[in-house]
């Protein structure tokens, strides 16, 4: 079998295999890189298996220059024991929908479904390819992308894990995920402004011709964890594909039917992923793009015009705090089959913060949430069925809503639930009436008590873990910071 290539959504003549595009993050050329060609799925033979048989078969059509029996070791390293959840991705029935609950790895969100395999794919690739750098990722994050990124990578030979995040822009639990993180190779730091400064900020360092030569010289070599890596967004696939599956067996739909998938956005990866599932066979009716009151991308979906000229707010799904969503550009290129073209939009989009496109997005239906739906959707989900959801999954379950009283359209749903409750504990009892303590940690507990479970461990330790990575910076210091880093200048 001939090995998948993926290509630059910005050139096509710019190709490399799975490993080799695992290894860069994102081209030369600034695009970002796609399945030359989507392999198809008979979904039908997976029937009734397991989450990791199902990764199995979806990583194996992706990632092909990798072994069956390596993928399966590296399946078995990530999913293991790391997930308190024997399923690993529980389908919760809530009323007439049903939540695919992401969030039961080590992080508690739904990055852990992709970045527990991504270090191993990453070492996997570098083998392949008889390079012996060390490996520097290097991740902008608007939350959750930073903490399962170091925990991920930690302690792994070979690799450092350099993380910025908007100081100030997180959640408190976020936050102290990220500064009180073990590991020799792992650094956080918080960056003077927004997401969209670290990611752009980390994007500008990538395409530092100069500077990328200077750490290969040094010994070095960049890459990335974020969700322009197609080693992140490919085990992304997999969930969705799962939920399918899951429904199909739990008797919800027949085998064939179609479904809806909501989404809770910031970055579009994890709705694209949504997407590639539909591209390599599975059944999907429409993608409802959700966002909170930073809808740039609802507005793009109903007008065609991404404009990013406009204040970004600081909302209580910090995640999706972002009005640059990269992974729209590897969608725009599935739609408009033009690597010219998305060039073209692109520069629009860096020199006058938009673009216009002509062609209708059907498939993709956009919506948002402001903080009263949101709070009211907590509110009313926990009144009527005793299930809390975090503030991120309760934009999709709004969204949802909106989508069916706007289309009468009852095609069953699967909603992402991509955050435990316990990382936003102050929306969650806020919207459920409850006193708000200035203490992150009594708040938990009173969550605790709502939820009759007891608090993930992974956050009821940071009470007492120390605080190690306190760095803040300019956004223009970012190099500064990693060539201080990588030349054995860390700080406490």
């Amino acid at each position: 079998m001939l090995s998948m290539k993926y290509i630059s959504t910005r050139d096509n003549e710019n190709s490399v295999t799975a490993t080799l595009g695992i290894i860069q993050g994102i081209a030369k050329d600034g695009g970002l890189f796609v399945p030359e060609k989507f392999p198809t799925l008979d979904y039908k033979e997976l029937l009734n298996k397991g989450y990791k048989e199902v990764a199995a078969k979806v990583l194996e059509l992706f990632l092909n220059d990798f072994s069956r029996d390596e993928i399966e070791e590296i399946i078995e390293n990530a999913y293991g024991s790391k997930f308190s959840k024997e399923e690993i991705v529980p389908i919760v029935k809530v009323g007439d929908v049903n939540f695919i609950e992401l969030f039961h790895g080590p992080t508690l969100a739904f990055k852990d479904m992709a970045l527990t395999l991504l270090p191993y794919l990453m070492k996997y690739s570098l083998k392949k390819n008889n390079i012996d750098k060390e490996v520097v990722i290097l991740t902008a994050t608007s939350g959750d992308t930073g903490k399962a990124a170091l925990e991920g990578f930690k302690d792994i030979d070979g690799v450092k894990v350099i993380v910025f995040y908007p100081y100030g822009g997180v959640s408190e639990i976020q936050r102290l995920q990220m500064v009180t993180q073990m590991g020799k190779n792992t650094f956080s730091i918080g960056i003077k402004g927004n997401f969209d400064d670290a990611q752009t900020g980390v994007k500008k360092i990538f395409s530092d011709d100069e500077f990328i030569n200077k750490l290969e010289e040094e010994g070095y070599l960049l890459s990335s964890a974020n969700s322009i890596n197609i080693g992140r967004l490919i085990p992304q696939i997999v969930y969705y594909v799962y939920g399918y599956l899951n429904l199909v067996a739990s008797g919800e739909i027949n085998t064939g039917d179609s479904i809806n998938i909501a989404v809770p956005t910031g970055n579009f990866g994890n709705i694209l992923a949504a997407y590639y599932s539909m591209r390599i066979g599975i059944p999907i009716n429409r993608l409802l793009c959700a966002s909170n009151d930073n809808n740039v991308l609802t507005d793009f979906f109903k007008t065609k015009v991404y404009d990013k000229n406009r204040n970004l707010l600081l909302t209580s799904s910090p995640s999706m705090d972002i009005l640059v969503s990269s992974n729209l550009e590897r969608f725009l290129y599935h739609m408009l089959e033009d690597d010219k073209e998305i060039s073209k939009l692109m520069s629009n989009l860096n020199n006058d913060g938009k673009f216009i496109i002509k062609s209708d997005i059907d498939i993709i239906y956009g919506g948002y949430a402001n903080e009263e739906e949101i709070s009211r959707t907590i509110r009313n989900l926990y009144k009527d069925y005793d299930y809390i959801i975090d503030p991120h999954t309760a934009v999709s379950y709004s969204v949802y809503r909106e989508y069916v009283k706007n289309t009468n359209d009852k095609t069953p749903v699967l909603i992402a639930s991509t955050a435990s409750p316990f990382k936003f504990s102050n929306k969650v009892l806020s919207s459920l009436d409850a006193v708000i303590s200035n203490n992150e940690f009594h708040n938990l507990e009173k969550l605790s008590n709502l939820m009759k479970r007891d608090i993930p461990t992974q956050l009821s330790e940071l009470k007492v873990l120390e605080e190690k990575h306190n760095k803040v910076c300019e956004v223009e210091k970012m190099k500064d910071e990693i060539e201080r880093i990588l030349g054995g200048e860390y700080y406490v």
